[in-house]
Parts: structure tokens; sequence; C-alpha cells
């Protein structure tokens, strides 16, 4: 028996990898997130899967599942949403089991922030404009940040911020962020990416607040940085023809 966790990916059901959807269709026993994950995820489990929303569940009472699962010998999917290695209370799951000595893997999904960039339509590392993602967020009460993990810590690089859980913080973000980045930077919110409510919503840092839309509560990405709108850039060598590199076989050129 095991226990496996799966990344739901963003939350379009087709977004799951396959590896995901073959292990749910196979475990007699699925634990998802009911608050976060949509019910069309769990179209891909097994017909006679029973299905435990864990949204009410304590972590002592989702420990207590795996026990009995364990005892019954049966493998468990427990699906997260997004991607497992950021923001998914796996970490305290797996330290759990590794006491009772349960056996777990680990399947990665799709990251939100990876479907809301699509969403946009936009490559978030730009060629001599931009070539760092800082995923981050602000503190909250389920989670305090670390001390030199702020917004101006990370603004003064200048690099693209992905910040996540953090829309009911948008004024705090502008105000920490428009001494680094300035009125006229580019600011895009993706709320319920890959969702069939998805929203978008693009401004700058001077007027982004003016443009929310106050009915988004969560599930929301705030995104900064000026290769959120630049066109005019260099393009990479990667395939440029005088470009030599190790698989393009291209010597004497």
């Amino acid at each position: 028996m095991s226990v496996h966790f799966i990344g739901a990916g963003p939350g379009a059901a087709d977004l799951i990898t396959v590896r995901g959807r073959d292990l749910l269709a196979r475990c007699p026993v699925c634990l998802y997130a009911g608050s976060i994950v949509p019910r069309e995820m769990l179209d891909w489990c097994g017909p006679g899967t029973r299905l435990v929303d864990t949204a009410p569940m304590s972590l002592d009472e989702i420990e207590a599942e795996y026990v009995r699962a364990h005892e019954a010998g049966e493998d468990v999917a427990r699906l997260h949403s997004g991607d497992l290695s950021i923001w998914s209370a796996v970490a305290e799951q797996m330290r759990r089991l590794d006491r009772l000595g349960i056996p777990y893997t680990l399947t990665p999904g799709v990251p939100a922030f990876a479907a809301a960039a699509a969403a946009l339509g936009r490559e978030l590392t730009i060629p001599a404009v931009n070539q760092s993602l800082v995923l981050t967020r602000v503190g909250g009460r389920a989670s305090p940040m670390p001390d030199g993990e702020t917004l101006s810590a990370f603004g003064a690089t200048g690099a693209t911020l992905a910040i996540h859980l953090a829309i009911h913080s948008l004024g705090r973000i502008v105000a920490e962020l428009r001494p680094f980045y300035g009125d006229d930077c580019p600011v895009a919110i993706v709320a319920h990416a890959s969702w069939p409510g998805e929203v978008i919503i693009r401004g700058i840092l001077a007027d982004i607040e003016a443009r929310f839309d106050p009915t988004i509560e969560r599930t929301a990405i705030i995104f900064v940085g000026k290769g959120l709108a630049v066109e005019d850039f260099r393009e990479s060598s990667l395939y440029d023809p005088d470009y030599q590199r190790r698989f393009r076989g291209r010597e004497g050129l």
C-alpha cells in the first residue's frame, strides 16, 4: 500500500499528468482538497473509488484516513491543486507518514503560474529584459513570511514576480513595488487560470487597483514585471544561424 500525492494542476481536468490520471483510476481511495480541486477532476477516478473531501478535515483526521487505508491494504490517491513543490502542505503529511512507516510517492502537477502565463500568452523570461522569475506570497494567518523574504527585497532585483495567495493585499503590493518598478510597470492578474470562469486583468502599477474586480477573492496570481508587455526585444541566440551549440552539428559555419 502507498499514498500517492498527486498534483492536480491548475484546475482544468485535462491538465493533470498522464501518471496522475492513471493513479486516480487505479487507487481505491481518493482524498482530495474539495475547496480548490474541481469536481470534474474526480471523473478520472474508478467507479468504486471511495472519495473523501479533506476541505473540512484537520491534519489528524487526514492522518487517520491514511492509517485506515494502510490497515486495509488500499492505495490512496491524495489529490492536491497545482504542483506539490510549492504551498501544497504536503511536507507535513509526508513527515507523519514517515513516522508511521507508510510509503508514499509524489507525482508533480502543472503549476498555477504556468497556466496563468499561458492564459496571458506570455513567456515569463525575455532575452535581455528579465531572466528570473520569483514565486512568492505575502504573510498571512496560515503562514508568516520568513525574515528577508519581502516584496521589497525581491523587487530590488527587478525580476518578474509571480505573487500567489495575495489578492487581498493588492494595495500593499502596489505600494511596496512602485519604488522599484515604477508606475508604468506592467501588472497582470489571472484568477482561476484554466477554469471555465478564468479572469484576466491587465494594467500597470499606477492603475491596477482601479481596474481590479473586487469580486475576485482567491485563486489568483499577480504578475509584476517589465517583460509582461515588452514587444521590442532582441531574439535569443538559441536559433541564430551563427550560434554553434552542442546538438546543432553546424561545424565550419
